[in-house]
């Protein structure tokens, strides 16, 4: 599968809002109860995700000009990594995630952090990362993970 790893655009808010929708709806609803995803969902709108656009560095896949995924850096933080449902474990979330470590290297960052979903964590483990904490908030429970950048890269 050859695969376009690039800085988002505005323009691409609402299929990134898509595939950020499809994902909470279809992968996240095992381990969520439907009001936590309605309420994440509320997060990623278009118009929220033109707001991250320009607060940080946000990623997308894409593929023939259509989008496959997105992540984002802010600061040491991993942030929105999402991939559409269908193409899970077909190596997009990975590419997306060696693009996001590249990014970290450049800006000096020597330990990513990720605020792992339920649904997510054997995906980080499987990249390196090891939960540092658990949090929960009402009824959403999520996994601080932690990898140090000075280990191997993701391939």
């Amino acid at each position: 599968m050859s695969v376009e790893i690039r800085a988002a655009q505005p323009s691409d808010a609402p299929a990134i809002s898509a595939v950020i929708v499809a994902a909470l709806r279809i992968s996240n609803a095992r381990d969520y109860s439907p009001e936590v995803i309605q309420r994440v969902e509320s997060n990623f709108t278009a118009a929220r995700i033109e707001t991250l656009i320009a607060t940080r560095q946000v990623l997308v896949a894409m593929q023939d000009q259509q989008l496959l995924g997105t992540a984002s850096l802010d600061g040491q933080v991993v942030r929105s990594v999402f991939v559409a449902p269908d193409l899970h474990g077909q190596g997009v979330g990975r590419r997306l995630m060696a693009a996001v470590e590249q990014l970290a290297h450049e800006q000096g960052v020597s330990e990513l952090l990720v605020p792992s979903s339920l649904t997510a964590q054997g995906f980080y483990r499987q990249l390196g990362f090891t939960v540092l904490r658990e949090v929960v908030e009402g009824d959403e429970r999520t996994l601080v993970m932690t990898r140090q950048l000075t280990q191997h890269p993701i391939n």
